[in-house]
C-alpha cells in the first residue's frame, strides 16, 4: 500500500501543510519539526509524487531531448553538455533516441507533451515546424539542436554544415585529390544534405574536380563498411582518390573496408579519407581520421540556456546560434611528409 503525505503528517504529529513545507520550503520550518518529519518519511518509506506535484504546478523540472542516434558519440557528447547545463539550473534531461525514425520521434514528442516538460530540445529528421508550434501553444518551448530552422520564430543551435562540407572538400583538393566520393545518407537528414551541398559548392570552384555520391541508408559503421567494400571492389581506375564521409562513424566503417579483408588499398596514398564530427574515436583508429570538428558539448549547453530563457519569458526574441566548424587533419588524409595546414588534433 502506498504511503501518502497524510500518513507522514500523522506519524510526525504535524499538519499536511508542514510536511509540504519540509519537502518544498524547508526554511519555513524549525529544525526540530523538520527532523520529526524526516524521521516519519524514513520510517514509512514515503516517496513524493513529483508527477502530481508538477501537474498541480503546471510545469516540470525536466527537459526532453530527442536525438537522432544515441549510438553516435557526437550526440552522446551533445547530451552530456545539455545535461550538465540543465543540472546547474536545477533541471533534469529526459533523453529520447529517435533512431532516425519519424514514428519514434513523434512518439517522444507526444510523451514530452503529455508529461508537460519544461521544454524540448530536438535534432529532427525533417521539417516538424507544425508539431513544435503545437508544443509551444501548450506552453512548452522548443529549441532545435544541430539543425537550423527556416522559421525564425524558433530558436536553434547548430553548426554551419554547408561550410563544414566545403572545408572538407577544400582540404581534399589542397592535397591534390580530384575524384572524390561523398559517402552518407539518408539524404532526408538535413545535416547530411547540407554537408553534401557544401562539398558540391567547393568542388565547383575547382576545374576538373569530380564528386560522386554513394548514398547509404544509415550513418553507421556498418553502412560505411558496406560502401567501402563496394568502392574497393571496383577496378582501380574507377575508384575515387578521396572519400568524404558524412560522419565519423561512416568514415570508420569505410576505413575498415579499406584496410581489412586483404585489401591492398593504401591510405592515404591511394584513397584519402575524411569524416565529420571529430568524435574521440576518430584519433584512435588504425589511421587516425581527419575530420571536421563540431563543438558538440557546447551545442547542448547553449541550447539549454536558450530554452530556459524562453521558458521563463515566452516573449524573449528567438535566437539562431550557428557555430563554425573546424578542420582537424590527421593521418588518413596527410602523410607525415605533407605539410598541409592542420588544426590541433
Amino acid at each position: 500500500m502506498s504511503v501518502s503525505i497524510k500518513d507522514v503528517a500523522a506519524r510526525a504529529k504535524v499538519s499536511v501543510g508542514t510536511v509540504s513545507n519540509v519537502l518544498n520550503s524547508r526554511d519555513r520550518v524549525s529544525a526540530d519539526v523538520a527532523a520529526r518529519v524526516d524521521e516519519a518519511i524514513r520510517d514509512l518509506g514515503y516517496v513524493r509524487n513529483d508527477a502530481a506535484r508538477q501537474l498541480r504546478a503546471g510545469r516540470s523540472t525536466a527537459i526532453g531531448l530527442v536525438i537522432l542516434d544515441v549510438g553516435n558519440p557526437f550526440f552522446t557528447d551533445l547530451a552530456r553538455g545539455a545535461e550538465d547545463e540543465a543540472a546547474s539550473a536545477g533541471y533534469s534531461i529526459i533523453l529520447g533516441n529517435s533512431d532516425e525514425k519519424a514514428e519514434r520521434e513523434a512518439t517522444y514528442l507526444d510523451l514530452f507533451e503529455q508529461q508537460r516538460m519544461r521544454g524540448v530540445l530536438i535534432s529532427p529528421l525533417g521539417d516538424i515546424t507544425e508539431r513544435l508550434r503545437r508544443l509551444r501553444d501548450r506552453g512548452i518551448p522548443a529549441v532545435l539542436v544541430d539543425r537550423t530552422t527556416a522559421d525564425p520564430s524558433f530558436s536553434s543551435v547548430s553548426v554551419d554544415d554547408i561550410a563544414g562540407g566545403a572545408l572538407a572538400m577544400e582540404h581534399l583538393v589542397e592535397i591534390g585529390r580530384r575524384r572524390v566520393a561523398f559517402v552518407g545518407g539518408p539524404m532526408t537528414i538535413r545535416q547530411v544534405s547540407d554537408r553534401l551541398e557544401g562539398a558540391r559548392r567547393a568542388a565547383a570552384r575547382h576545374a576538373g574536380t569530380q564528386l560522386e555520391v554513394v548514398e547509404v541508408d544509415a550513418l553507421s559503421v556498418l553502412a560505411g563498411r558496406t560502401a567501402g567494400l563496394e568502392i574497393i571492389a571496383r577496378p582501380p581506375e574507377d575508384r575515387p582518390d578521396a572519400i568524404f564521409a558524412a560522419n565519423d562513424l561512416v568514415a570508420v566503417g569505410v576505413l575498415q573496408a579499406l584496410v581489412m579483408n586483404g585489401s591492398t588499398v593504401r591510405v592515404p596514398d591511394e584513397i584519402a579519407l575524411i569524416g565529420y564530427d571529430d568524435i574521440d574515436f576518430a584519433r584512435a583508429t588504425v589511421f587516425p581520421l581527419s575530420s571536421i570538428r563540431q563543438p558538440s558539448s557546447l551545442i547542448g549547453q547553449t541550447a539549454v540556456q536558450i530554452l530556459l530563457e524562453e521558458a521563463a519569458d515566452p516573449t524573449v526574441e528567438p535566437r539562431q546560434v550557428v557555430f563554425q566548424p573546424e578542420l582537424v587533419v590527421r593521418q588518413s588524409t596527410v602523410t607525415a611528409g605533407n605539410n598541409a595546414a592542420t588544426s590541433p588534433a
